[in-house]
């Protein structure tokens, strides 16, 4: 690949990754897409995820996750909830493109030829991340009794409006 085409590619991949932008908090419409769901297991317990795409940091995909929570305990009509297990993974992808030695067209025009010998190989990396939690919903007296409630309408007034929502159509 020759320089000019190697910049025009990159020119052109940083411009598709600058418009996708961060995730945006709505229902996951598929696997491994963007966006949250929630599972119940029990009556007062439930599995919520958020997956976030490259360009959503770990702190966003984080807070969604815990956004999510709040409006599936205030959903299901309670106003506190625990986190019993909770874990964010990281998924980095590494892409190699190489150039073979000898560059295409080396021997009929090597006075053309600009650049180190040997192939040359470019590196580029993009990493997503997932949450996950298991809540357990609780009663208004269970979390008088439970240092680590969560105030479920707490969280969504703080956390709500700066939630990056699609729009509506």
């Amino acid at each position: 690949m020759s320089p000019r085409l190697r910049l025009m590619s990159l020119a052109a991949a940083l411009l598709l990754a600058a418009c996708a932008g961060p995730a945006a908090y709505a229902p996951r419409e598929g696997l491994g897409a963007p966006g949250y769901s929630d599972e119940q297991i029990t009556a007062n317990r439930y599995r919520v995820t958020f997956t976030g795409n490259s360009a959503t940091p770990r702190e966003t995909v984080e807070k969604y996750l815990l956004l999510h929570a709040a409006e599936v305990a205030e959903r299901a009509g309670y106003r506190y909830f625990i986190f019993d297990t909770r874990d964010t993974k990281a998924h980095t992808i590494y892409h190699s493109d190489v150039e073979p030695w000898p560059p295409f067209g080396w021997y009929w025009r090597p006075w053309m030829y600009e650049g180190p010998l040997g192939p040359q190989i470019e590196t580029t990396s993009s990493t997503r991340y997932d949450a996950y939690a298991e809540i357990v919903l609780l009663t208004d007296e269970q979390a008088k009794s439970e240092p680590r409630a969560i105030d479920a309408q707490d969280v969504i007034a703080h956390l709500g409006p700066e939630a990056h929502k699609p729009p509506r159509g």
